[in-house]
């Protein structure tokens, strides 16, 4: 059916509509919301709610304009398909989410890992002798590792994500527990500690419990504490769900994310212009990503809370669920 003749069906729901709207247009802001982070922080523009860059008034409108175009990108995503129902909606975003949260979790790894060894390479001063001096020394550059060694992990995960369909948590749980042994084997038997080794462990376990956290609520493997829940009607616990997903989870994530951004100096924004590194010698240079891994998590579950509502609206309504089986 058509955008025109859909209100004119019997199961034609006005609330349905407006909430596939509003969960659209909740993704589609959070783009412009991000993008306009970069264009006031890194491009100088004006900001819409201010920025460092000098008042220019067409700036200001075009910044200002890109969250209009965001929510009607979302109208016009739902009206070309008014009749497309809730359940699938939400398979469509958890499974845009699982590509990002798989996109994550392998940049992780793999940054974790070659730079690790980049780390270990530096200590036993061994990396003129693979590299070259020239090279050795870019190589210690905070800008350098970023740049040249990061952000090619990071492309080069977006391809691995996009052909794998399973997430490795448990085994970046065991990975955590082998390093931490080790941690203990070389300092009490071998008298060897680096911060190297400190610093993987930590940015594996702020891996873990953020990212898997996101994870867990995407499958819905989360532990629940009920007092009343319970004891509600069916019909009351799919609203106490959408109303708590507004009220508390998606007004958590926002908090987060304005705050992370609110300024040049803000902790996001500072984090990543500075490519802020721990200041212990002989460390990883990921101190900057663990910092931004917040944020990562606050989009990852803004999105996932997108389809969460979608499902909580669609069982209220009492909609089939005939999406296919998530991957």
């Amino acid at each position: 059916s058509s955008a025109i003749d859909f209100p004119n069906r019997p199961d034609f729901n006005l609330n349905v509509l407006v909430v596939r709207v509003f969960g659209w247009s909740t993704i589609t802001i959070l783009v412009v919301f991000l993008l306009n982070n970069f264009l006031t922080f890194w491009a100088g523009w004006p900001g819409v709610f201010g920025g460092e860059g000098e008042a220019n008034i067409l700036l200001f409108g075009v910044q200002a304009g890109l969250y209009a175009v965001a929510v009607m990108v979302a109208i016009f995503h739902v009206l070309r398909n008014p009749a497309r129902s809730l359940h699938i909606e939400s398979k469509t975003v958890s499974e845009l989410n699982a590509f990002l949260i798989r996109t994550v979790f392998w940049s992780v790894l793999l940054i974790g890992l070659v730079d690790m060894s980049l780390a270990l390479l530096e200590v036993e001063q061994l990396m003129d002798d693979i590299f070259g001096e020239p090279i050795a020394l870019d190589l210690v550059r905070q800008n350098v590792r970023a740049q040249y060694i990061h952000l090619p992990l990071i492309a080069s995960s977006l391809v691995i994500a996009a052909f794998t369909r399973n997430l490795g948590f448990p085994w970046l749980a065991l990975l955590l527990v082998i390093i931490e042994i080790l941690i203990v084997m070389f300092r009490f038997i071998f008298s060897y500690e680096q911060n190297y080794m400190s610093d993987l462990a930590r940015f594996w376990y702020a891996t873990l419990f953020l990212l898997a956290m996101v994870d867990t609520f995407r499958e819905d493997g989360h532990v629940r504490v009920d007092v009343l829940f319970t004891r509600f009607k069916p019909r009351t616990r799919y609203l106490v769900n959408a109303f708590g997903t507004l009220i508390f989870g998606m007004t958590f994530c926002w908090v987060i994310l304005v705050i992370g951004t609110a300024g040049k100096f803000s902790i996001f924004n500072a984090a990543l212009s500075s490519l802020e590194k721990t200041d212990t010698g002989y460390g990883m240079y990921v101190q900057y990503l663990m910092t931004v891994l917040l944020g990562i998590f606050a989009i990852l579950m803004l999105i996932q809370l997108v389809s969460y509502l979608f499902n909580a609206i669609a069982a209220y309504y009492e909609q089939p669920n005939d999406a296919p089986a998530a991957r």
